[in-house]
């Protein structure tokens, strides 16, 4: 029979108030991540951007969070630290709940970036940096007072926290509860983490005052650690935080920017954290730097394919590289950590290069490239650093001796080979490239090309075509992709009525404007301000409307937002097509934008909707919108037309009544087919969205 000593059981209780403080506010760390970036993603129209925002505002705010508990640490007493610490997070309650204001909300003529930024500062700030600053700060109290037990454990455990908020965030939380409702336990949440953190520190202040000030004065403080030891302390991490915004970014904008996009590899990040402080075992490390080259490997095949390698093996390339990339940086990082005493100059290195990945790639990349070249960056950094990491050790420089200089004869060359075979990847689409830009919504290209032995511009928005126009005199009037004569585009302009006025979400080129007539009124909605610049610039369909005596305008910003603003427009078409591209705004199909819809509408008017994708298929949730605002539909499919230049397209075409259709020749006009009783998920609200539900 063991019987344990009073100290002995009094540091089972302190590790158990220390790890459940430390677990709850990784958990809320990472909860509030997605939860945020919903609430605010539709905004900002639902463009990728939004997220790599949010993360580098995440990133930048946690090194802050750790340099203040470094400073903490280093220049104040243990009870002023506690007092400080805990002066804090009362201010931090007085700011619940973290609601966004709705002033924050685009006018569509600023900066997206640094409204984010803001808008992030004021509402989850001063919560998010001490949660950030509360992992590091309470494991440097706990190693301060059993100076012989390692706090390593406590930030693995931390990370497993994290991991299951991210987790628990697209499975359990944002299925079942709403945006609004979301917030409020969140807040909930952050008022026990702040009585537990109470708690914690209100225990060590009835410690014997000899003990808490008792410092660790091993040998083991004294270690030097070399200047290398702690560049690659910082590089690594921010390589690892270039490759996971970069492929977040990658597959947002080839599959569409949902939660569960952003939580998986972030899921990924977060556990090779864990992997990597838990056990030296689970970092074999010769078997993950074969996997390291082969995920290099795989990366440039899938970016050479393209749109062409289909969406379930670019999903499984890019998340698995991204693991693979993120356990070796992950990896040498850990096998050069310190001693505990310098636990939080680590920690505040390792958290400055992840601050610094986050900026080089949602602040410096979009102003320095036109092109998205960060994960081509992020992948040759990692193999330098990989290389440089294999020869630095507890402050040695390279010791290219023996067996080390052998492994630099397929080293070297692969990495030449790699220095050209990147920028070739990252061009390798500029053929006929007219003009390339880059801004917050992503990269427009516009490109000018044969087909059909005809000479065609089109205009591409990532992958995806935006729209075309031959360049000939004689076909520029030819209506090309998705809006020929016989789509569902078309007929709803076959409708004979006076001039008429109508709102088109989503410019593209502009290709919709050949169907205006003398006196017509075109209202055109972007929120991308170099739409608009190259639709006039390189495209004549605005320009040839207007010599025929049409009146074109067009409204910045969000079209939601803008609708929502302005007095009853009574369009005789409103026309949504922002949705071929593979980021769905999901805003623009929930119950209370069909409502802003009919607002606008005339009594016979006709609500159009271009649904064609390639991945989702959003007809249901057409559907189950217009079940609910009672109207009628019809669905107009139509097929390829290559001598036409007209591509496969579908159209919904909604009114408030059966006549309306029937003007057009659609005798086949219906209700939904799916009743909201029997499959009320099929609806979307502002407060519930499910993706999902409408992958192809």
């Amino acid at each position: 029979m063991i019987i344990e000593s009073a100290p002995e059981r009094r540091s089972g209780g302190w590790y158990a108030a220390f790890a459940s403080t430390i677990f709850l506010s990784s958990f809320l760390l990472f909860q509030v991540q997605p939860l945020i970036g919903k609430y605010i993603l539709p905004w900002f129209g639902g463009a990728p951007g939004v997220w790599s925002t949010c993360m580098l505002f995440f990133q930048v705010v946690l090194f802050a969070g750790y340099t203040y508990a470094h400073l903490l640490i280093k220049y104040f007493a243990p009870r002023w630290q506690i007092w400080v610490h805990i002066a804090a997070i009362i201010a931090a309650l007085c700011l619940l709940p973290i609601v966004p204001a709705a002033s924050w909300k685009p006018t569509g003529t600023e900066d997206p970036t640094w409204r984010i930024l803001g808008l992030l500062a004021t509402t989850i700030g001063l919560p998010y940096f001490l949660l950030s600053a509360n992992g590091p700060l309470l494991q440097a109290w706990f190693s301060r007072v059993h100076p012989g037990t390692s706090p390593y454990g406590l930030y693995s455990l931390s990370n497993v926290g994290s991991l299951l908020g991210l987790v628990s965030y697209p499975f359990l939380v944002e299925p079942q509860i709403s945006v609004d409702a979301q917030t409020k336990f969140w807040s909930w949440g952050f008022v026990i983490f702040a009585l537990f953190c109470a708690g914690c520190a209100m225990s060590m202040l009835l410690l014997p005052r000899q003990i808490n000030e008792k410092h660790s004065a091993s040998a083991d403080d004294k270690q030097s650690v070399s200047r290398g030891t702690y560049w690659l302390w910082f590089a690594l991490p921010a390589c690892s935080s270039i490759m996971l915004l970069a492929i977040t970014n990658q597959v947002c904008l080839d599959v569409a920017a949902i939660p569960f996009l952003w939580v998986l590899p972030l899921m990924l990040y977060l556990l090779t954290f864990i992997l990597s402080f838990g056990n030296p075992i689970w970092y074999p490390r010769r078997a993950y730097l074969i996997a390291f080259a082969v995920a290099i490997v795989s990366l440039c095949c899938v970016l050479y394919a393209g749109p062409k390698a289909d969406l379930g093996t670019q999903l499984a390339v890019y998340f698995t590289a991204l693991f693979i990339c993120c356990m070796v940086c992950h990896g040498e990082m850990v096998l050069l950590k310190p001693h505990p005493s310098r636990l939080t100059s680590f920690y505040l290195l390792t958290s400055a290069g992840g601050a610094a990945g986050g900026i080089f790639v949602g602040l410096l990349a979009p102003m320095l490239f036109n092109k998205f070249i960060e994960l081509h960056i992020g992948m040759f950094a990692c193999c330098v650093l990989v290389v440089l990491a294999s020869y630095v050790r507890e402050g040695r420089s390279l010791a290219l001796t023996g067996r080390s200089r052998w492994a630099l004869v397929p080293i070297v060359p692969g990495l030449i080979a790699l220095a050209f075979v990147l920028p070739y990847l990252a061009n390798k689409n500029s053929a006929g490239e007219l003009i390339s830009v880059r801004n917050f919504y992503g990269v427009l290209r516009v490109r000018e090309g044969q087909s059909n032995n005809r000479v065609r511009r089109t205009l591409l928005h990532g992958q995806i075509l935006h729209g075309a126009q031959f360049t000939d005199e004689n076909l520029r009037s030819v209506p090309t992709t998705y809006y020929g004569e016989h789509t569902g585009a078309g007929l709803a302009f076959s409708r004979p009525s006076e001039p008429r006025k109508v709102g088109i979400v989503g410019l593209g080129t502009g290709t919709i404007a050949l169907y205006a007539r003398e006196n017509d009124v075109f209202r055109f909605y972007d929120i991308n301000p170099d739409v608009v610049r190259l639709a006039n610039e390189y495209f004549t369909y605005l320009k040839d409307s207007e010599a025929r005596g049409a009146i074109i305008q067009h409204e910045l910003g969000d079209a939601r937002l803008s609708l929502d603003r302005e007095p009853p427009q009574k369009y005789d078409i409103l026309m949504i097509d922002a949705f071929s591209s593979d980021a769905i705004p999901t805003h623009l199909l929930t119950e209370e934008a069909f409502q802003i819809y009919l607002k606008h509408l005339r009594e016979n008017g006709l609500l159009v909707i271009h649904v064609s994708n390639r991945h989702f298929d959003l007809k249901p949730v057409i559907r189950a919108a217009a079940e609910r605002s009672q109207l009628w539909l019809s669905t107009i499919q139509t097929k390829e037309n290559l001598e036409r230049d007209q591509n496969p397209a579908v159209w919904m075409l909604l009114a408030r009544s059966p006549e309306a259709l029937n003007e057009l020749g659609l005798s086949g006009a219906q209700t939904p087919q799916v009743p909201i009783a029997a499959d009320s998920s099929r609806l979307w609200t502002d407060n519930f969205t499910d993706l999902f539900r409408t992958l192809k």
